[in-house]
């Protein structure tokens, strides 16, 4: 624990060094490195980005007095990927590679083709099944999504139905996180345009913050349901705050840290949330799976091509529209995070921390499934300490 309550201080200090030296507006800016924290946490003061490096060289150099080796891999990795972060907001010579290597901790890579494909396939699929062909894949998705489309006035309503009816499906997972207080909790859906996301969970305000300038099928509703309330994010932070509180979890357990090692898994967790949830149930949701995956992989490889591999936006969004079977603006609006500093590596946290979840759950039997919930929620992870400690502790 006193590593953790140390690692917690050194990151909220490193959070008000870098408010203190980003001046820019906009959202993605105001909520700075520590857009959550569910405990008070008295942050360590550092005047400069070189105090804030010594200082977690030095909590590495004790790495060996953690807990347990799932705490002492944890701190390795995220310590390391606030290096990686202190070395960006200096603007050393970091590589795009180099950054979602350390901070995100995946592997640094375009996505490859086979995989765009198998999506492709699924939703080729999905809509044959629904009756949707006769066309190209592009024609008879655009039809099918026409017809598929919540109007405007209708989204926040059926958000919170489904909101609901996720809630109502939590029964099991939350016996086993001892979450009897869930079926209390509740997350407003309020309405925003002209925001760089399709939605937000504003857990302190207890909202989900709905950019109803987007188009929503029921799916997408349904996704969003579960990734940004239950069991996703709004229950992930819950959970966090009361066993903090409790002294069951570290200080470190406390804060959400945008780009880090933390956020693969913090986004793994909630887009999972159907599979948890056994709520993937007819043909509509599995092609509004396959495509959430889809647009997701392709975010990644959009990342990459313009920021590994130097190549511009305008030319970029294109050939990322038609793959994603989506309009190039409504596109070019979900890639506005790449001229982001802090988040430009972020969006690589969605398509891998959901396959490393995935990953290791596909593999766990119905009767595991309450002690890998525990695992997974109970512990902080990243991507690689997630499938190196389920079922193979490590000395």
């Amino acid at each position: 624990m006193e590593l953790g309550g140390e690692l917690a201080a050194i990151t909220a200090g490193l959070d008000l060094l870098y408010r203190s030296t980003n001046r820019g507006a906009g959202i993605l800016n105001t909520e700075g490195l520590i857009p959550v924290a569910v405990a008070e946490i008295e942050p360590r003061t550092f005047d400069s980005y070189e105090e804030a490096e010594v200082a977690l060289l030095s909590l590495r150099d004790r790495l060996s007095q953690a807990e347990t080796a799932l705490r002492r891999d944890w701190l390795d990795e995220m310590s390391d990927s606030l290096l990686a972060l202190i070395a960006t907001f200096r603007g050393d010579p970091i590589s795009f590679a180099e950054r979602l290597e350390r901070q995100i901790r995946v592997a640094a890579c375009d996505i490859p083709d086979e995989i765009i494909t198998d999506y492709h396939k699924g939703i080729r699929q999905a809509l044959d099944e629904l009756g949707f062909r006769g066309g190209n894949l592009s024609e008879d998705f655009a039809r099918w999504e026409k017809q598929a489309r919540i109007p405007e006035s209708k989204v926040l309503d059926v958000l919170a139905d489904f909101q609901r009816q996720a809630r109502n499906r939590c029964g099991r997972l939350a016996s086993a996180l001892k979450a009897d207080w869930l079926e209390r909790e509740w997350i407003a859906p309020v309405a925003q345009r002209d925001v760089p996301y399709s939605a937000y969970c504003d857990f302190p305000r207890r909202q989900v913050l709905l950019n109803v300038g987007y188009p929503y099928t029921a799916f997408s509703l349904k996704h969003l349901a579960v990734h940004e309330a239950f069991p996703g994010h709004l229950v992930h932070l819950k959970l966090r705050e009361r066993r903090v509180a409790e002294g069951l979890m570290p200080l470190d357990s406390a804060q959400v840290v945008t780009s880090s090692a933390s956020s693969a898994l913090f986004e793994g967790i909630a887009d999972n949330g159907l599979q948890f949830l056994d709520w993937i149930e007819t043909s509509e949701d599995h092609l509004g799976l396959y495509l959430q995956r889809l647009r997701s992989a392709l975010r990644c490889r959009a990342a990459w091509k313009v920021l590994g591999e130097g190549r511009s936006i305008d030319e970029v969004v294109p050939g990322i529209a038609a793959a994603s079977l989506q309009a190039p603006d409504v596109t070019r609006s979900r890639l506005a995070f790449l001229s982001h500093g802090l988040r430009a590596p972020f969006v690589y946290a969605y398509w891998c921390g959901e396959m490393a979840v995935n990953a290791v759950w596909s593999t766990t039997t119905a009767q595991e499934r309450g002690t890998f919930w525990e695992y997974l929620y109970g512990n902080m992870h990243t991507s690689n300490t997630l499938a190196r400690h389920w079922n193979n502790p490590v000395p």
